[in-house]
C-alpha cells in the first residue's frame, strides 16, 4: 500500500493501557500560560524513566475556562492511578503553583476515580490557606506573593491508551524532520491526544530490555541505519533516517485517528516508508494496523 510515493508497511503499532488526568491551567495572559504549560510538561517523554508522560492537548479560549482567562488543557499519563497521585501534585506544586498568575482546575469532572491535588498543595499555605465550596466542588486558595494560587481539591482520572506510534523513514534527515513536523502539526489539531516527546518526535526509539543487566529499555537497533549488516534491519532499503512519532490518547479511537492523520501528513517526497514499532503483539493489548487505519480514515 502506498500514500503517493510513500510505502506503508504492513505492520502495526502496539500500545498499552494507561491512566490519565486532564488539568485545565489558566494564567493572566498567553506569555505566562506558555511558561506554565512548558514547565508542567517538561521531562515527561516516557515512563521508562520519567514520572509521567505529559503534553498540551489544546489551548482554551477565555470562553472555555472556568475563570474567563486564557487556558490550556494538559493531559498527564501514568501506568496507574497511584503513579498519577504522586506525579501530578509534584508537577503542579513545582511547575504551576510557582508560575506567576496561574490557577488549576479539574478537566475530568465526571470521572468517578479521583486523585488529590489541592488537598495536598494547601499545606504550602502554612495554615493561612482557605477553602471554598462551589457547586459541590472544593477549591483551595493558597496565599502566594502575587495574591493567591487557586487550585481544585481533586482531579478526575480515567483509562487511556499510551504508545501509539508511527515511524517515518526517509532518504535524508532533512526530509525526515520536515515529515515529522507535518505529522505532529496534524495531530495537534485533534482533541484527546498528545505527543509527549521533544517536539512530538523521538529519534531514540527503544525496545524492551538490554544486553546490560538492569536496563529496562535500549536502542531500537532494527531501525538504526548505522547498524545495517550487523542486525536484522526493519528499514526500507532506501531509508537513511528514521523518526518515531509517539501518541498517547484518551481512547483507542483517539489514538487511531491521530496515527492516520500523522501518516497522511508525513507522506510525501523524500519519505520512502511509514512503519511502526511493536513487540510481536505480546505486551500491549492495543494493536493499530497501519493499513487498516488508512482504509478506515477518509482521504
Amino acid at each position: 500500500m502506498n500514500l503517493g510515493s510513500t510505502f506503508v508497511d504492513d505492520t502495526f503499532a502496539e500500545a498499552f493501557g494507561m491512566s490519565y488526568t486532564r488539568l485545565l491551567v489558566t494564567a493572566h495572559d498567553e506569555y505566562w500560560l506558555e511558561a506554565a504549560a512548558r514547565e508542567a510538561t517538561g521531562y515527561s517523554s516516557s515512563v521508562i524513566a520519567c514520572d509521567a508522560e505529559a503534553g498540551v492537548e489544546r489551548r482554551l479560549s477565555s470562553d472555555e475556562t472556568p475563570d474567563g482567562r486564557p487556558g490550556a488543557a494538559v493531559l498527564i499519563f501514568g501506568f496507574s492511578q497511584e503513579a498519577l497521585a504522586k506525579a501530578v501534585p509534584n508537577r503542579t506544586g513545582q511547575c504551576l503553583m510557582t508560575c506567576p498568575s496561574t490557577a488549576v482546575y479539574d478537566g475530568l469532572p465526571a470521572a468517578e476515580k479521583r486523585i488529590a491535588l489541592g488537598k495536598h498543595l494547601r499545606f504550602f499555605g502554612d495554615g493561612y490557606q482557605k477553602s471554598k465550596l462551589v457547586d459541590g466542588k472544593r477549591y483551595w486558595r493558597v496565599p502566594v506573593m502575587d495574591g493567591e494560587f487557586l487550585v481544585q481539591e481533586d482531579l478526575g482520572v480515567a483509562k487511556g491508551v499510551g504508545g501509539g506510534n508511527v515511524i517515518i523513514q526517509s532518504l535524508t534527515k532533512e526530509a525526515g524532520l520536515a515529515a515529522a513536523r507535518r505529522a505532529v502539526e496534524a495531530i495537534s489539531s485533534l482533541e484527546g491526544v498528545i505527543t509527549p516527546f521533544p517536539g512530538g518526535v523521538a529519534r531514540s526509539g527503544s525496545k524492551v530490555g538490554s544486553r546490560y543487566k538492569g536496563l529496562p529499555a535500549s536502542t531500537s537497533d532494527p531501525f538504526c541505519p548505522t547498524l545495517r549488516g550487523r542486525v536484522e534491519s526493519k528499514l526500507h532499503p532506501d531509508a537513511n533516517c528514521a523518526y518515531e512519532v509517539v501518541i498517547d490518547g484518551v481512547s483507542e479511537q483517539a489514538v487511531g485517528a491521530a496515527m492516520a492523520a500523522a501518516m497522511r501528513a508525513a507522506a510525501g517526497d523524500g519519505v520512502v516508508a511509514l512503519s511502526a514499532g511493536n513487540y510481536g503483539g505480546k505486551l500491549g493489548k492495543f494493536h493499530f494496523h497501519l493499513r487498516k487505519l488508512l482504509s478506515e480514515e477518509p482521504a
